[in-house]
């Protein structure tokens, strides 16, 4: 009886803790839109610091957060243009259709701008300001190059 009246408190609790459990909303496609509007302009505020630096001639180990963090994003940016956030969906994102008619293109020049911000990081990293002033104007140009492509 003993064993019966546990399994049944046990079995209740479970129900109510499904019951009671709520899942997370996902967000909605404009919040998507919005959250990468946000990362493309930090992106771009790190490009401008990251120049400045290494205009000014700041220590290396100076940018190695800034240029961490942009490898890191245009490691994750394309998880950011998901099905139904393009402008067909939200009028106010600035991406062409185009991202999701040609994926295998859009891939490929993000895979691009991941490479050469990992090589900025890796200059940067490495001490070598030369290397990396390069290495920046390589990254810039992979940025400027999809935005060409797949930017309105």
């Amino acid at each position: 009886m003993k064993r019966i009246l546990i399994a049944g408190a046990l079995s209740l609790a479970c129900v109510a803790g499904a019951a009671g459990a709520q899942q997370e909303p996902s967000p909605s496609a404009a919040e998507i839109v919005a959250a990468r509007q946000a990362a493309f302009a930090m992106s771009a505020a790190t490009f401008g610091a990251i120049k400045a630096g290494l205009d000014a001639g700041a220590p290396t180990q100076q940018l190695a957060f800034p240029s961490g963090g942009l490898a890191r994003w245009a490691a994750a940016m394309p998880a950011m243009f998901t099905a139904g956030t393009g402008p067909d969906a939200v009028p106010s994102t600035k991406a062409k259709a185009e991202i999701w008619s040609d994926r295998a293109g859009f891939e490929a020049k993000a895979a691009e701008y991941q490479a050469a911000t990992a090589r900025l990081r890796d200059a940067i990293a490495a001490g070598d300001s030369a290397a990396a002033g390069e290495a920046w104007t390589a990254a810039r140009a992979t940025c400027g190059s999809c935005h060409d492509a797949y930017r309105s």
